[in-house]
């Protein structure tokens, strides 16, 4: 079995001085990723006050797992550049499978305390769209790291790596997509709308965004192709 793929080419048809244009935007753009999402972490950390209640928890934890670990797990493949200093892919590969192990445990230890949260206040469960949103993207996490797991044994699915691969990419990018409404969504909590208002409130409703353009464009470059996969 076989696969035949060709991908997206980066910067096809462009001319030499476009070409190097396009690159130092995506470099640009990659970098304001990078720091969108450290600073967003750091900042939605420091708005919780952990420590001060159960639930202050858990904007921190889910800030780390989806906003810094999701985000940095995925452009660490970026073509653009990494903070981290492994070149050679299987450097990264065991890189990504250690920070997804941390998203998926941040993950279900914020989910943890919200969960304590409600039980001690009486309050609910699942009662707001962001709640049923976060519940879909946990959900969608585990599943993607199970996708994950059957690269290292595509025999046994009687799959080509490449088709794996592009699988394995595309779950990525809806589960990425998919925590990012979730985190926009929690922007709307009477939490955070209480903590943050005015115009700063809309840069941290529309900043998550940036970082999702840029890995939808990182993952659709690399793995597009450009025609139909054939076995």
């Amino acid at each position: 079995m076989r696969a035949d793929v060709e991908y997206s080419p980066v910067g096809e048809g462009l001319g030499m001085s476009e070409f190097w244009l396009y690159v130092w935007m995506r470099r640009v753009a990659v970098i304001a990723a990078h720091v969108i999402a450290v600073g967003l972490t750091v900042l939605i950390s420091l708005l919780s006050r952990p420590g001060t209640s159960l639930f202050s928890w858990h904007p921190v934890c889910m800030s780390i797992a989806y906003l810094l670990c999701l985000t940095e797990g995925i452009l660490l493949f970026s073509p653009e550049g990494t903070p981290f200093c492994f070149k050679a892919r299987k450097g990264k590969v065991r890189l990504h499978w250690f920070i997804q192990a941390l998203v998926i445990l941040a993950a279900a230890t914020g989910v943890g305390f919200m969960v304590a949260s409600k039980n001690v206040s009486e309050r609910p469960h699942l009662a707001t769209w962001h709640s049923l949103l976060g519940v879909g993207t946990l959900a969608a996490t585990f599943l993607q790291s199970a996708c994950g797991i059957c690269l290292l044994f595509p025999k046994l699915l009687k799959l080509s790596p490449p088709r794996l691969k592009l699988y394995h990419a595309t779950c990525g990018l809806v589960v990425y997509l998919l925590a990012t409404v979730t985190v926009v969504s929690a922007m709307f909590s009477d939490w955070f709308q209480a903590t943050v208002k005015g115009v700063v409130w809309y840069a941290f409703l529309l900043l998550p965004l940036f970082p999702a353009l840029v890995i939808m464009n990182q993952i659709t470059n690399a793995y597009l192709p450009r025609k139909k996969i054939t076995t």
